[in-house]
């Protein structure tokens, strides 16, 4: 059971990280322009409790893989300025292609794309931090 071998106290607190500032990037600072371009899509920002319930478990499950590659060897990924790099890069390789694909094929504005792929790209890299600090 060595692939289970992780801080579970950083990957929480990393998952907590990204939950607040999702809470934050989506409900304070973007909530009227998110809103604004999700029902102009057709869709309905989720606030309910289960959605959020949901959303944490996906940051749990982010964050673990997250810190399975920090501490991969070679990765190097000790510092706080380390880890937030590997969390950029990640975000760009595996988060950003994705949701770009998305917003083109669905025909989404541009607008909205940037508003959730720089949260994801600030998400990553904070968590990074902490998990490289605290493996």
């Amino acid at each position: 059971m060595h692939f289970l071998q992780v801080n579970f106290a950083a990957v929480l607190t990393a998952a907590v990280i990204q939950w607040i500032l999702g809470w934050l990037w989506y409900g304070v600072l973007f909530k009227k322009d998110y809103t604004a371009l999700v029902q102009k899509e057709g869709a309905t920002p989720s606030t309910a409790g289960g959605a959020m319930a949901l959303i944490f478990i996906a940051n749990l499950i982010l964050c673990f893989a997250l810190v399975k590659i920090i501490t991969l060897p070679g990765a190097n990924g000790t510092t706080f300025g380390r880890g937030s790099l590997i969390g950029a890069v990640c975000g760009l390789g595996f988060v950003v292609p994705p949701i770009f694909a998305q917003h083109i094929s669905e025909k989404q504005p541009f607008k909205l794309f940037g508003i959730n792929t720089l949260y994801w790209l600030i998400a990553m890299y904070l968590s990074g931090g902490v998990l490289a600090i605290w493996q």
